[in-house]
């Protein structure tokens, strides 16, 4: 699988989630959002989930769907939006299928150590699957209100 870039086509993507399988196809003629992001149950990916679950309505109003995917199975997944109250889907990617094909996985230093993880980054995929745009190495605060202002932008 090729990675994907800005103003191309997203290629079929296929997977698991918390809502039952997820199918880039049956998105066609609706804007999406997908968001990756390190790890369940930890303060910056709580938080973000948080900010994207407290502006959900505002993104269905808008008729796009949100998913957040992590390398965490779905059990993690099943409890943290439990935990969290999350209303939209969370992917499971834990042979890192998406990660690759959005070149997420990145050499990270955690505590003075080298590890590589999930670089927290947003893709918005337009109504024709096109992907329209793509913020990496994202910080939390302000970010699902950058990205739903992105998505009234594509509505405008």
């Amino acid at each position: 699988m090729t990675s994907v870039a800005v103003g191309h086509p997203l290629p079929l993507i296929t997977a698991e989630t918390t809502h039952g399988p997820f199918d880039s196809a049956t998105h066609a003629g609706k804007p999406f959002v997908l968001y990756f992001y390190p790890k369940d149950n930890t303060p910056g990916c709580t938080t973000e989930a948080q900010d994207f679950r407290d502006l959900y309505a505002q993104f269905q109003a808008l008729d796009c769907a949100v998913f957040g995917i992590s390398r965490d199975t779905l059990k993690s997944h099943q409890n943290f939006t439990a935990k969290q109250s999350l209303p939209f889907p969370l992917i499971s990617d834990p042979d890192e299928i998406l990660c690759a094909l959005f070149g997420v996985m990145k050499q990270k230093n955690m505590y003075g150590k080298q590890v590589r993880g999930i670089e927290r980054s947003t893709f918005l995929i337009d109504r024709q699957g096109i992907l329209v745009q793509e913020w990496r190495g994202v910080r939390v605060p302000g970010h699902a209100d950058e990205v739903l202002q992105a998505v009234r932008n594509l509505a405008a």
